[in-house]
């Protein structure tokens, strides 16, 4: 889940991030589990529904659920929806792009990935949306790096969605995230090299690029929560929970 916003960074300690990765572990397994489960003809509330039920079978709690009122523990997104779609009565159908986004609370930790798949074939030019938007998560992640600053990680994602010609969301960034799913500081998909905290082991945070077909420019729907493309181009979301290390990134949502 993105967070439009803050000021303090929390360091976390070797065991506060081990219970993280316990977090990330059930998110990065939930979420596999729900994408076998992407097919033409199933609704997005059916897919909520097994997440849920994965999850608490885990002992843990899904953590979108009832945060600021949001009614399910999936964001599920479909074609130019961007973030914080609510699962519902929508039949998935072929050629769909869906994006999934799942929060977990285990003993009191938090994790957070999100993945876009598509629904049976898909365009060439969806394909490449997504494939193009895991690189710019993967590019991102390869800046964390103790001694350099978060500037470096979203300016690293900018230039990679500029020279690949897509769309930016900049209005929904990534997150520090630990005991509460948005801690500061925020993570822009946008930046200047150089710029903003300096990286330190023990931070975690959410990594979340969202990059469009089209232009940069979004708009919340009448529901409150779902956000698309202004234009209502294709838009793709991959995120993953980082820690930094000494040893540089440590994915904890990845299996």
């Amino acid at each position: 889940m993105a967070t439009r916003a803050g000021t303090y960074i929390v360091l976390k300690s070797p065991r506060e991030i081990e219970l993280m990765r316990s977090a990330g572990k059930i998110v990065a397994q939930t979420l596999a589990l729900v994408k076998e489960r992407v097919r033409p003809g199933v609704t997005t509330a059916d897919l909520d529904r097994f997440a849920e039920a994965a999850v608490r079978k885990e002992k843990a709690i899904p953590s979108f659920k009832g945060y600021r009122n949001f009614p399910a523990s999936l964001c599920l997104s479909v074609n130019e929806q961007i973030v914080h779609g609510i699962p519902g009565k929508r039949v998935l159908k072929v050629g769909d792009i869906v994006s999934i986004d799942l929060g977990v609370i285990y003993q009191g930790y938090q994790g957070d990935a999100a993945v876009t798949v598509g629904v049976g074939e898909i365009s060439p030019v969806a394909e490449k949306l997504l494939v193009d938007t895991q690189a710019a998560l993967d590019v991102g992640l390869r800046q964390i790096t103790v001694g350099r600053h978060l500037g470096d990680v979203s300016y690293a994602i900018e230039l990679f969605a500029r020279e690949h010609g897509y769309g930016l969301v900049r209005e929904y960034v990534g997150h520090g995230i630990g005991r509460a799913m948005h801690e500061d500081p925020q993570v822009p998909n946008f930046g200047e090299p150089g710029k903003g905290p300096a990286l330190k082991p023990g931070m975690t945070l959410a990594i979340e690029p969202m990059l469009n077909i089209g232009g940069d420019e979004t708009e919340r729907l009448a529901d409150g929560w779902t956000v698309v493309t202004k234009d209502r181009s294709l838009s793709a979301h991959f995120e993953h929970t980082v820690a930094v290390t000494n040893n540089g990134p440590d994915v904890l949502t990845k299996l």
